[in-house]
């Protein structure tokens, strides 16, 4: 699927329907945010990175050949299998044309503070939903440690050109909102710069950057600051080595066919290697609250992550209240949380969701609308979204606005509703977890 650049595009719609039983052992797809950054280090490495377990849906793929663009030698060597011959932290050469990031916010990003320490000058761009997505917050930083905005759509939106430093300056920046993928752009473009880089965050976000940079060789500490926060100082100018990753599966796509199995009666599922980093489960945690019968087995680690198998049993959910300082831990996850909430019993409640306004959709609005739709008592009052759980008679269509985790979130929905749930659109859903239809009919959902 090529990333189309305007939404004339004809939807390919779906119907999730009252389902059986849903049983079986699935690994879902390799873990998205791992996936992105294990390319772009083996990009910035010398030698080879070997990486097994790869995401090879449409966003990822999109960073494979940007990353390729840049000079790197990118291979497919199988199912999920991947070598990346890097040119090192200095050796990036400008791309021909614009390197085009399709719906990826993670990659574009990413990419930013990539290119940011090398003298190079780089065009980016993306899809229609990308192209309204919020840049500013990544571009501040980096234009302060001394990238130069060469180009940018009204609002320091995509497309943009980029030009590269080869003289950048360290930087202590504290994030203003909490955002891993801020933290990673400014760490990326720390490489570059000589001396500390630091970043200071009130709410730690997910560290999968930080430990693939001791990965690969270079120079980071970790340490706590206040209540929920970290602060994070990377050496510049490190060495980074090629090194072997194994990509585990990844707990945001997890996500789907385990609430699935929540909400299916008699169902009983083993997910396994889902990567169980304590900043990548908050949805586990919450549903664990509401009563989730989920088992955790074989936890082990693997290439610096933590990994398990879930054995998931149908379960009688009951509503929670989901504080506002769990949302970095779980920010992808919301929309099949209000779907599990839509099926519990009594109120829960999401606190602080801002976050989810700037995402592939404006998911708050996107996730209250399909509720609606769906004829499933809810409101949002600020950025809290709450929302009233019971037999859910099901509806649609839903509009998902181009948004995979919208589509995923409301087929599941329809299978323990009584008459179904209708989505617009699931072809985006090939941008995160391309095999969804097929694994979830293989566990015995209807989905037509």
């Amino acid at each position: 699927m090529s990333s189309a650049h305007s939404e004339g595009h004809s939807g390919t719609p779906a119907t999730g329907l009252r389902s059986g039983p849903l049983k079986g052992r699935v690994r879902v797809p390799g873990d998205k945010s791992v996936s992105h950054r294990a390319l772009l280090f083996g990009l910035l490495a010398d030698g080879e990175t070997r990486i097994t377990g790869l995401l090879e849906g449409e966003d990822v793929l999109n960073t494979a050949r940007a990353c390729a663009a840049l000079g790197a030698k990118v291979e497919r060597l199988g199912e999920g299998e991947w070598r990346v011959e890097g040119v090192g932290t200095t050796g990036l050469s400008t791309p021909s044309t614009p390197l085009d990031f399709g719906n990826s916010g993670t990659g574009v990003r990413l990419m930013m503070g990539v290119v940011a320490g090398q003298p190079v000058e780089v065009s980016l761009d993306g899809d229609a939903s990308l192209r309204r997505r919020p840049m500013k917050r990544v571009l501040d930083p980096l234009v302060a440690m001394g990238v130069e905005v060469a180009e940018a759509a009204e609002g320091q939106r995509l497309p943009l050109r980029l030009h590269g430093s080869a003289a950048l300056k360290a930087t202590s920046y504290e994030t203003p909102v909490p955002s891993a993928q801020v933290k990673s752009a400014v760490l990326l473009a720390g490489l570059g710069a000589p001396g500390e880089t630091i970043v200071v965050e009130r709410e730690a976000t997910r560290d999968h950057t930080e430990r693939m940079l001791t990965h690969f060789g270079a120079q980071i500490r970790t340490e706590p600051h206040g209540p929920h926060g970290r602060r994070i100082t990377l050496q510049g100018h490190p060495h980074l080595k090629g090194a072997p990753v194994d990509v585990p599966a990844d707990p945001s796509s997890a996500a789907f066919p385990l609430v699935a199995a929540l909400l299916v009666p008699g169902s009983d599922v083993l997910l396994t290697d889902v990567m169980m980093n304590p900043l990548r489960t908050g949805l586990f945690t919450t549903l664990l609250e509401m009563g989730a019968d989920i088992t955790i087995e074989n936890e082990r680690l693997e290439g610096g992550e933590s990994v398990a198998d879930l054995r998931v049993r149908h379960s009688r959910l009951k509503g929670v209240e989901v504080p506002a300082e769990r949302a970095p831990a779980m920010i992808d996850e919301y929309p099949i949380l209000a779907v599990a909430a839509a099926c519990a019993e009594g109120e829960t409640v999401m606190r602080g969701l801002a976050e989810l306004r700037v995402k592939e959709s404006d998911r708050l609005a996107a996730v209250a609308d399909g509720l609606a739709a769906c004829g499933v008592p809810h409101r949002v009052e600020g950025d809290d979204l709450f929302v009233t759980g019971g037999p859910v008679v099901g509806g649609g269509p839903v509009t998902t606005h181009m948004d995979h985790r919208i589509a995923m979130s409301f087929l599941v929905l329809g299978l323990a509703s009584q008459k179904g749930v209708s989505v617009d659109d699931v072809a985006f859903i090939a941008t995160s977890f391309p095999s969804f239809l097929p694994m979830m009919r293989d566990l015995g959902a209807v989905i037509s």
